[in-house]
């Protein structure tokens, strides 16, 4: 096949592919068809490897074991977040604070909170940001993408992060385990989060006040109350909101006015609430 060449495209949404195989698992998407399914539990997967990972959960198989320590983990990618446990050298370390990192990549980000640099500028606003992460959550606000789909159902996120938190919704599986007190998550990056309860550590610092958090969504969350940014806009009405808990909860004004709308209705004209009732039996 020559290179670059897609000739398997979806008739739904013009998706091209360069191999049948995955023009095929893709189609699973807009079919829903789902054809693995579990005989333990009767959950059903539209890919073999979704099954055996999920399979996991009722053999307890943990193939991944680590050479440092006695733990096994069900998948790769636990135990490649589980070996941060023995790795604790942190050789980067900050000539202003004395903060070490154990990549030279955390350091170059950490010292701008130091220097107040923001070299990510956003092309059609003009709103500069001191990672290039934040750069591209922004941007997304104009856009509206969601480029990260999941295989399994319909659903697209924004942000790789939150496609990953929703696939586990899917598995059911909960590999990552926190060593301290035993509460298990779905993805390692929720477990790295939660272990900051134990630490108390609050690397994400905010570059407009002193405030620091735990994790990176947090951060972005409060600078929105500096910046004035209100990316969440309603439809039915055009108010926008910073946060998307405060736009799901606007919303519901909406809901309880047609509400009580369609109860002055029926108090009006009583023979439409008789004539709902014939039609729903």
């Amino acid at each position: 096949m020559c290179a670059g060449k897609k000739p398997w495209k979806c008739d739904e949404c013009d998706k091209a592919f360069s191999y049948y195989s995955a023009f095929v698992l893709h189609q699973r998407i807009h079919t829903g068809e789902k054809p693995y399914e579990c005989q333990e539990c009767g959950k059903a997967f539209s890919q073999s490897i979704h099954l055996t990972l999920h399979r996991r959960v009722h053999t307890g198989e943990k193939p991944y074991s680590c050479h440092e320590c006695v733990k096994a983990f069900s998948h790769r990618s636990a135990l490649i977040c589980h070996h941060i446990v023995h790795t604790s050298e942190r050789p980067y370390e900050c000539g202003q604070c004395g903060k070490a990192f154990n990549q030279r990549s955390y350091l170059t980000q950490h010292q701008q909170i130091h220097t107040g640099e923001k070299p990510y500028a956003c092309g059609q606003g003009g709103k500069a940001f001191s990672q290039s992460t934040f750069l591209n959550q922004h941007q997304i606000t104009h856009t509206g993408e969601k480029p990260y789909k999941c295989n399994e159902c319909s659903k697209a996120f924004s942000d790789r992060l939150g496609l990953i938190q929703h696939k586990s919704t899917h598995t059911g599986e909960r590999p990552y385990k926190c060593g301290q007190c035993g509460k298990a998550f779905g993805y390692c990056l929720a477990l790295t989060q939660h272990q900051r309860t134990h630490t108390g550590e609050k690397p994400y610092k905010s570059t407009d006040c002193t405030k620091s958090f735990s994790d990176c969504w947090a951060l972005i969350r409060h600078q929105r109350t500096h910046t004035g940014e209100k990316p969440y806009a309603c439809q039915a009405c055009g108010r926008a909101f910073s946060q998307s808990s405060s736009l799901s909860q606007h919303q519901k004004t909406h809901a309880g006015g047609r509400r009580k709308e369609h109860e002055a209705a029926l108090s009006r004209h009583p023979a439409l609430g008789q004539q709902k009732r014939v039609h729903t039996g």
